[in-house]
């Protein structure tokens, strides 16, 4: 019968690389350490390292947004300020002019 399929949760693959990345240890001790293949520390090692650059394209294109939104927002504020103001003259010229 072959053995159940272990699936790690991101913070223990994430804590994992992120001790494989240090080199204080060897990818065998590690194993060891943690009850994984070699094999599954250097996937997970490269699976972010190939990720890494998505993560921080991510991050400017996040900002540029930000950038758009505080940007509009005064002007929204500015339109909502100048529709009540010519609502409100709108009714008092018809008042006065009766």
């Amino acid at each position: 019968m072959a053995a159940k399929r272990k699936r790690h949760t991101p913070e223990f693959k994430t804590k994992v690389t992120l001790e494989a990345f240090k080199e204080n240890k060897t990818s065998n001790q590690l194993a060891s350490q943690y009850k994984i293949t070699p094999a599954q520390i250097s996937t997970w090692k490269r699976h972010a390292i190939e990720e890494l650059p998505e993560i921080f394209k991510q991050a400017v294109n996040n900002k540029k947004v930000k950038n758009e939104d505080e940007l509009t927002a005064p002007l929204y504020e500015e339109i909502g300020r100048l529709k009540v103001q010519l609502d409100w003259l709108k009714k008092k010229s018809i008042e006065i002019s009766y």
